[in-house]
């Protein structure tokens, strides 16, 4: 059989061989842990300096906290580990090139702010599926102080957020993929590509404006490439989108036809607690699409109470350099597509 016949559409790709989800980790900061979510996580760290002198430092050992639990838990060697996909929020993804520095393993580093999960994931779906490695780690993280320092304020100004804002998780999840298992937490059987959208958004402290465009256009290309409907899917989960954000794509998909409200989750939304959590309209960061994945999203699909969803972490890519120069912020969203290692493809 040709390659080729793994194309479908204009973005998408359907797995001959689905590479498998055998592992995962996630260990978040302690106000996550206060969090719904708080009882899922493998670990919660309480100090948020995670025993170092700086915030950058404590992410980067963050990330080595979290890859070496993903090994652990795989009952893997990191020798075994071909390639590493990973990346933070950071410039010259510094959390990422200092904390993974110890684990030796060959690394694409990648940048798609919170979409970077979903980055890591489908290219190392794709290197498995390919057979260019056995098993390799998806890895991305975020921590609420170095995000604040880098892309907004110094924590000690005491800046007021409006509602729209939203809360840079501290967290790291890391997932190792392999080939050729019979069993496993899920299997990654499609992926779907991100374009560029750009709304015209300037507010940077409404992203989950921004985005939304972004994931309304994949979560529609992914539909049509795989020529499925939205129902198809026992959910389609976008990555922190918030509050605001998710009611936009919500009426987005209306105006095409297509009622998602009932099966649309958003990890940003699910990651706090509105009534007891001051975070506004919800979480964000490359972390919290990832930690969410880990502690909720494959735990379902293993048990079997999800049979497939549309994982669709989602990121706006802003600098401080384009900001500050009244730039707008365009943004991105990649699919991919989980299953159930029971269910039919």
């Amino acid at each position: 059989m040709k390659e080729r016949g793994q194309m479908a559409g204009k973005a998408s790709l359907r797995f001959f061989h689905p590479p498998v989800i055998v592992s995962a980790a996630s260990v978040a900061g302690r106000k996550e842990g206060e969090g719904p979510l708080g009882s899922l996580f493998d670990q919660v760290e309480q100090d948020d300096m995670f025993g170092t002198d700086s915030w950058e430092k404590a992410e980067s050992a963050l990330q080595k906290r979290t890859a070496d639990l993903a090994i652990e838990k795989g009952g893997i060697h990191k020798k075994d580990l071909r390639y590493l996909f990973a990346g933070d929020l950071l410039g010259q993804l510094i959390a990422t090139s200092f904390g993974t520095v110890d684990l030796k393993i060959p690394l694409f580093g990648l940048y798609g702010a919170c979409s970077t999960m979903g980055e890591a994931l489908m290219l190392g779906a794709m290197a498995v599926n390919a057979g260019y490695a056995d098993q390799v780690m998806a890895m991305a993280s975020s921590h609420f102080a170095t995000a604040e320092k880098q892309f907004r304020f110094p924590l000690g100004y005491g800046n007021q957020r409006p509602l729209s804002a939203t809360w840079t998780v501290t967290g790291c999840g890391s997932v190792i993929l392999a080939g050729d298992r019979k069993s496993g937490m899920a299997k990654i059987t499609a992926v779907t590509t991100g374009q560029m959208v750009d709304a015209g958004i300037r507010d940077s402290m409404n992203m989950g404006a921004a985005m939304a465009p972004a994931a309304f256009h994949t979560i529609e290309q992914n539909l049509e490439d795989l020529q499925v409907e939205e129902n198809w899917y026992d959910r389609i989960i976008t990555g922190d989108l918030g509050k605001v954000g998710s009611r936009i794509l919500v009426d987005l998909m209306k105006e095409k036809g297509r009622n998602i409200k009932e099966i649309h989750m958003d990890c940003g939304i699910e990651i706090y607690d509105p009534n007891r959590q001051d975070t506004h309209a919800g979480g964000s960061g490359c972390g919290c699409s990832a930690v969410v994945l880990c502690a909720k999203i494959l735990p379902k699909l293993l048990a079997g109470e999800w049979k497939r969803v549309l994982f669709v972490p989602t990121g706006a890519l802003l600098s401080t350099v384009s900001f500050n120069e009244g730039q707008s912020i365009p943004g991105i969203a990649h699919g991919v597509v989980l299953e159930y290692m029971g269910a039919e493809g």
